[in-house]
């Protein structure tokens, strides 16, 4: 019964679900093909205000926001504990001005995508 029910609920959420990780899946197959760091921040950038757009929560910018920053203070120490290293270094001199956008994007659509699973 309960993974009747688990099921019904994903199927029901699956077109919400797919569009937030064909999203996503968009945004990590734009890297290799788009070698400008900027032109690739201004698609993220489009990205997150397309879905903020479609829907607002009221803890959507705050998730945002610790996506963002927490994630490039995350990546920055990586970084320099040898743990990571980037070849397309335009924000701080370590890693790629577009990798917090991505951090924000993949946060709040992982927050969307749970809240559609468990409502």
């Amino acid at each position: 019964m309960l993974k009747a029910l688990k099921s019904a609920i994903i199927h029901k959420h699956f077109k919400h679900i797919s569009i937030y990780m064909s999203g996503l899946a968009s945004m990590i197959l734009f890297i290799p093909f788009i070698k400008n760091d900027y032109t690739l921040t201004v698609i993220y950038i489009a990205f997150i205000a397309a879905a903020f757009i479609e829907k607002r929560d009221r803890a959507d910018f705050m998730l945002i926001m610790i996506g963002f920053f927490g994630l490039m203070l995350g990546e920055y120490l990586f970084i320099h504990m040898g743990v990571e290293t980037f070849n397309r270094t335009t924000l701080l001199g370590v890693m790629p001005f577009w990798l917090p956008f991505l951090w924000a994007f993949i946060f709040l659509s992982m927050k969307r995508a749970f809240w559609l699973i468990i409502r």
